[in-house]
């Protein structure tokens, strides 16, 4: 449907109440809807929430957004919400990755080495941090919510902040995760883990979000606000 030059996708769902959404990074509006509610009623709905789409798109757009990383000295690299600059040791050494004040983070890797083989050590060290502090989170949040997941795991992934199998009940996170704040991942976390309650976005979801959850949409909202990576990420 194309309201104020403004193309929304349409959902028809098994749920109680319209919801509105708009994706970063582009601004991609989605309006789910019941089952039984009307083409007009969807389309006056939509046109009374023009002013806040448009708001919503204005904010993604100018969105900060980071070029690809060359790995090289002084460029910016974010860890748990806070920017850092790259200092680059070259030598031969371990290889590996140090935060030792503020300002710094140093990465430690052989002479010459390339782009990718110094994107590797950075994973590397992402990873191996952001499982540090999940497996603290998840003990904590599956003892509250009342869940229990039989595995979850950190990769990378193109379009998604986590994803919940709930027949294999696995949770996968994104390895960017480790470059957010914490209260972002435990937000990611609580989405996922509630999945095991309710499979489905829709109300029933929603009101166990609200419950575990209460101030979840301004932890959603600041997620998808920081800065974010040369690849296009949504949730």
């Amino acid at each position: 449907m194309e309201v104020g030059n403004i193309n929304i996708e349409i959902v028809r769902k098994r749920i109680k109440n319209i919801h509105l959404a708009v994706y970063p990074p582009h601004g991609r509006v989605r309006l789910a809807t019941p089952m039984d509610v009307e083409e007009e009623a969807i389309k006056l709905f939509a046109i009374s929430k023009l002013p806040w789409i448009r708001k919503q798109q204005r904010k993604l757009i100018h969105q900060d957004r980071q070029s690809s990383r060359k790995y090289i000295d002084r460029e910016s690299h974010y860890f748990q919400g806070r920017r850092f600059l790259l200092r680059v040791m070259e030598g031969q050494w371990k290889q590996r990755v140090e935060i030792k004040s503020r300002t710094y983070i140093d990465l430690y890797v052989h002479p010459k080495s390339t782009v990718e083989q110094r994107e590797s050590v950075m994973n590397a060290w992402y990873r191996k941090q952001l499982k540090e502090q999940i497996a603290l989170l998840m003990n904590e949040w599956q003892s509250k919510i009342g869940v229990s997941v039989d595995a979850w795991s950190v990769k990378q992934m193109k379009t998604k902040w986590g994803t919940c199998n709930t027949e294999s009940q696995k949770i996968l996170f994104n390895l960017e995760l480790a470059k957010k704040p914490d209260r972002c991942v435990e937000y990611i976390i609580v989405h996922e883990l509630v999945h095991l309650l309710e499979r489905k976005h829709n109300d029933r979801f929603l009101a166990w979000m609200n419950k575990f959850m209460p101030q979840w949409r301004t932890r959603r909202e600041e997620l998808n606000q920081l800065p974010v990576s040369h690849v296009d990420w949504e949730y």
